[in-house]
């Protein structure tokens, strides 16, 4: 039998890192690490429900007739247009793309970039 009890909740706004037993310092960069790759990450699914709706918008399309297009349900396309980060992982959003008869190309920038994670 699999246990399932939940033993602890972290408090909104909490490290996790801390309470898995970081040093206050450590947990603090670790959290800001994450954080950054959160946002890295939102922002590539931004770029690309950008460019899905751009689409939709170009070709005139209704969402019910972009959903049939991108084999998707028209939920999924409103969630696009509305920028529902969270739904969607950056797979399936650059499989829709795909279908648009886009291509997507991935740009690596060295770890100088202002952007970039400290190294360890």
């Amino acid at each position: 039998m699999i246990d399932t009890e939940i033993r602890h909740t972290s408090p909104a706004g909490a490290n996790i890192f801390e309470e898995l037993g970081f040093e206050p310092a450590e947990a603090a960069q670790m959290k800001a690490e994450v954080q950054l790759e959160i946002e890295a990450a939102q922002a590539i699914k931004r770029q690309l429900m950008d460019e899905i709706s751009g689409w939709i918008e170009e070709n005139h399309l209704k969402q019910h007739e972009a959903a049939e297009k991108l084999k998707v349900s028209r939920p999924r396309v409103s969630d696009v247009v509305n920028h529902k980060t969270a739904k969607f992982t950056i797979d399936a959003l650059v499989g829709m793309l795909a279908r648009t008869g886009k291509r997507v190309q991935v740009q690596i920038q060295s770890a100088s970039s202002a952007s970039a994670l400290p190294q360890q």
